[in-house]
């Protein structure tokens, strides 16, 4: 593939994007919860961190039962995280700095508290209020029965009854998550141009892109067939409301919108469907890019990563779109305690599958890999995403006290999974305990009143402390991003694989630039090779494991 220099190429074919969890990022008013004035405060953090854009995640106006992605007005800001006023502000203070804006889109349910879904609830069976949503009527012989056996993704039946205007049970409506998480009904014209409305509003105020939450599942099989087999995300069984061919139509008409802006804008999909089937949404005329989540879901194991990577560029090849690559967002345990212990990222529900066995993580180990997969990850053709906290060091939070949990997976499942708090645990700025570690502008917000309370020792990977240390994850991270914007032959382009042993992953990119990962022993590095950026300490000139190393080669 002959790629234009970097420079003339689409921004986000080569992009590194930094993902931020509004609610856990920076509290500006004392409310112990993260907000837009706070994002902007950290904006030059964000300039000498070293990325390219910035992802914040909804921040539009909800009950917050799943944290924003239960919305109930696309065209507004969380009063709770600010104004429109202070959006536009931060858009447009971003872009001065050189940083572009993506902001999260949820166009396959609403909240219950949407305008829409409270009138489909007043009005009747078959109203067009009802038909913006999926309602149905029950089977049995008083419709008690829901209409078929889906299951909700956070647990549960994916079926709510509700109660008619008249005082008597009546239709079903579909929520494949939360049962405050109402699915739309996609078929209906008018669910599709407001959603084009809204993605003209925000490119109106300045975005240059959206993150498209559940981009695999607003068109559900025709007829609501039962779910024969459940299967796993990443699963090659299609079920009946993941994957379906009509989500194509809406990507083309969104792609034209998206075209008819200037500026490279784009849609990047959060579609947790097999690598096969992922070429299919990057086609020319649909969306820019979408998440890895082959990569992501792989374990810290040489033979899994080279070969899940080998995989991802080989499915992309025909399509025109690089590859992105992730190891960590707010849906999946940190990767200081998955690589610990060689977990999957995604698509597990069960929290020993999450976080291993707790009595026996070794952080000193996890972070050692952590470290060493920054450096594959940023190494590899295309764009990368970092998560807020990954450039620290963050490890998952796994002692949250239950009364503390909010993760609608935690009541979903009968109090079994506590969720995904444990990665959403505010950031330490500070060493210093006030206002939760720097978190809060108020000295008032402890580290255990901010909304999900910090342990003890998170003070330990405070951003101010890391600055001062040359040996930081912080440092590595900053001095990384430097190198990878300053080599013409890093972001999209060719790979170039080398042979280093089963245990090992090496390969090389344009301009004699090499990485290395060592999985097990000691393994010589060429020489005469000048070291740019190593995750760890050299013995001489061979690479110990667990350990990543970038080489102008000779």
């Amino acid at each position: 593939m002959n790629l234009p220099v970097r420079s003339d190429r689409p921004w986000w074919r080569d992009a590194v994007t930094y993902q931020i969890y509004i609610r856990s990022y920076a509290d500006s008013n004392g409310d112990g919860k993260g907000d837009v004035e706070g994002i902007r405060s950290r904006l030059p953090y964000l300039k000498e961190l070293g990325v390219d854009a910035i992802w914040i995640t909804p921040w539009y106006p909800s009950p917050q039962n799943d944290h924003g992605y239960d919305v109930s007005n696309y065209m507004d800001i969380e009063p709770d995280y600010g104004t429109l006023a202070d959006a536009t502000r931060l858009i447009n203070e971003a872009h001065a700095l050189g940083i572009k804006f993506i902001v999260d889109i949820v166009p396959n349910h609403s909240s219950s508290d949407h305008e829409w879904f409270k009138a489909a609830l007043a009005a009747k069976p078959g109203s067009p209020e009802r038909d913006r949503y999926m309602f149905r009527d029950g089977k049995g012989e008083n419709g008690e029965l829901p209409p078929n056996n889906w299951e909700a993704v956070f647990g549960g039946p994916a079926w709510e009854r509700v109660i008619e205007a008249d005082g008597t049970p009546g239709q079903w409506y579909l929520h494949l998550f939360a049962v405050e998480q109402p699915d739309f009904n996609w078929e209906n014209s008018e669910v599709r141009s407001h959603f084009e409305d809204v993605l003209k509003f925000w490119l109106d105020l300045g975005v240059d892109g959206f993150r498209i939450d559940v981009a695999h599942g607003m068109i559900k099989e025709a007829g609501l067939p039962d779910m024969e087999v459940a299967p796993d995300l990443l699963s090659e069984i299609k079920a009946p409301y993941w994957d379906q061919d009509g989500v194509h139509e809406i990507y083309r008409a969104w792609r034209k919108i998206f075209d008819s802006y200037p500026g490279h804008r784009m849609g990047v999909a959060e579609a947790w469907v097999p690598a096969t089937s992922l070429p299919k949404y990057l086609r020319e005329d649909e969306l820019a890019n979408s998440f890895n989540f082959l990569f992501l879901d792989s374990k810290w194991d040489a033979d899994i990563l080279k070969t899940n990577i080998k995989r991802s560029l080989k499915e992309l090849e025909g399509t025109g779109a690089p590859s992105s690559w992730v190891f960590e967002n707010h849906d999946v345990t940190r990767k200081v305690n998955r690589f610990d212990q060689g977990l999957r990222g995604g698509g597990v529900a069960n929290p020993k599958d999450r976080w291993g066995d707790l009595e026996k993580f070794d952080i000193t180990r996890g972070t050692r890999r952590a470290r060493a997969g920054a450096l594959l990850m940023l190494a590899l053709p295309g764009g990368a995403y970092i998560y807020q906290g990954e450039e620290l060091g963050l490890p998952e939070v796994t002692d949250i006290p239950h009364d503390r949990l909010t993760d609608p997976r935690w009541k979903m499942s009968g109090y079994t999974d506590p969720g995904r708090d444990g990665c959403r645990v505010p950031i330490p700025w500070t060493a210093d305990e006030k206002g939760a570690h720097g978190f809060s502008a108020s000295a008032l917000v402890t580290k255990l009143s901010a909304w999900l309370p910090q342990p003890q020792n998170w003070g330990d990977f405070a951003a101010d402390m890391q600055e001062k240390d040359a040996n930081s994850t912080l440092a590595l991270y900053r001095t990384a991003l430097k190198i990878r914007r300053g080599e013409a032959g890093l972001g999209d382009g060719e790979i170039e694989w080398i042979e280093a042993g089963p245990t090992a992953i090496a390969f090389k990119r344009p301009g004699n630039f090499a990485c290395y990962v060592n999985f097990g022993a000691d393994l010589p590095l060429p020489a005469g090779a000048k070291v740019l950026v190593a995750s760890g300490s050299l013995n001489g000139n061979s690479l110990p494991v667990d350990t990543a190393v970038w080489l102008r080669l000779k």
